[in-house]
């Protein structure tokens, strides 16, 4: 890494940089996977630049409602989801000029993150050769929606249909005749995990080596990759999963149970807790259906239709103290507007406020890891070119 890609124009003096400060990452991505994965790292201090297409930029900047700001000026809150700590250029892949500015960045970048279908890239004059080509040291996240081989990858790959391919919707809602997709688009999320631990590892490779490599991973081996044992259900015990519910299909009583004005969820992990719960509501701990966990697994269902009657008689909030003066796992089925109120939420800074160029102060989503050295500046996500001038400028000091 070299001292020119340390600073960036949009720099704060007075910010505290994470431990990726130094590190410049190019990402050519759009819509979630690889734009997430680029704003993982640039939540840990590393530079992004984020190349968008001319005209309309990426894909979710046209997703919604909701958007933000006024008609002329309005901003999708999908994108803005997943596009802090980057700056913007335009760059139009079929223009020459413009493919000699991004050849410029591939010279110093470390990171380039893509996810173009297979062989996409390559009819445009720049695959992963080509990149290796210009820069031995690049790290290349490639990610697709159903593989780099094998007869299907060339398929589109969209977060809803790999749910379903996955496998995730099929243990997944409320009954069997009812599969259903988790409520975020959790394949395009765990590949951006996936992809920003393939990348990190990869550069501590590079320190060894010298060398950059290709990173690849797919939407569908990413959801795979989360089955746990749910997939052990399968290729160890030979069982299919089935939807559940909400309630656990190894352990009981564990899931959400109604109460008189709500829902709650309950972790009853072992024998000596099921004990202390079943005399709080009512249940007898030594009942045959009921006095293992194996027995109560079985009987899951009757099991949950009578602690909910019993559950039924008071609120969620007096569940909540009771259960948790046995000192039984017990949690509250919040609503986002409350979660983001609750002071342990933002005590764990999941909570970002940053100064959008356009809409002024706006609140974000926060990341989960903290550093004691950590990054406590976030820029806001960029409109649609808004660096493509001072990167241009940026690029041509550094030639000359």
């Amino acid at each position: 890494m070299g001292d020119e890609r340390v600073s960036s124009p949009t720099d704060d003096a007075s910010s505290v940089k994470g431990p990726l400060e130094g590190l410049l990452v190019v990402d050519i991505s759009r819509v979630l996977s690889g734009p997430y994965a680029a704003m993982l790292l640039g939540d840990m201090g590393a530079r992004v630049i984020k190349v968008e297409r001319p005209g309309s930029g990426d894909d979710t900047r046209a997703w919604g409602p909701p958007f933000a700001g006024p008609a002329d000026a309005r901003e999708s809150a999908y994108f803005l989801s997943t596009n802090r700590n980057k700056e913007s250029i335009v760059l139009d892949f079929t223009d020459s000029n413009d493919m000699a500015v991004l050849r410029a960045l591939l010279r110093k970048a470390d990171v380039v993150i893509e996810n173009f279908r297979v062989g996409v890239l390559d009819r445009l004059g720049i695959g992963h050769g080509g990149m290796l080509g210009i820069n031995p040291r690049l790290v290349i996240l490639s990610i697709t929606g159903f593989g780099h081989i094998g007869a299907e990858k060339d398929r589109p790959g969209y977060d809803q249909i790999v749910q379903g391919e996955s496998g995730l919707m099929s243990f997944t809602g409320p009954d069997k005749d009812t599969p259903t997709k988790v409520g975020v688009p959790i394949a395009d999320i765990l590949t951006g995990i996936f992809g920003a631990l393939g990348i990190v590892s990869a550069l501590f490779e590079r320190e060894k080596t010298g060398k950059g490599q290709v990173v690849a991973t797919s939407l569908l081996a990413s959801a795979i990759a989360v089955h746990t044992y749910q997939g052990t259900r399968w290729l160890v015990a030979n069982e299919v999963p089935v939807t559940e519910g909400n309630l656990h299909p190894t352990v009981a009583p564990y899931g959400s149970f109604r109460c008189k004005d709500g829902f709650i969820q309950i972790a009853v992990g072992n024998d000596s807790l099921w004990r202390k719960f079943a005399d709080l509501v009512g249940l007898d701990p030594d009942d045959e259906r009921f006095a293992t966990n194996p027995d109560r697994v079985v009987n899951r269902r009757l099991l949950a239709a009578m602690i909910e009657e019993s559950f039924s008689e008071a609120l969620v909030e007096e569940w909540i103290k009771r259960i948790s003066s046995i000192g039984v796992p017990v949690g509250e089925v919040r609503s986002l507007d409350k979660v983001y109120q609750d002071p342990q939420v933002i005590a764990e800074k999941m909570i970002i406020e940053t100064l959008h160029s356009t809409l002024g102060k706006i609140r974000l989503p926060g990341n989960p890891l903290q550093f004691d050295r950590g990054r406590e500046h976030h820029s806001a996500p960029p409109i649609l070119g808004e660096h493509s001038q001072s990167i241009r400028k940026w690029l041509q000091d550094s030639a000359e």
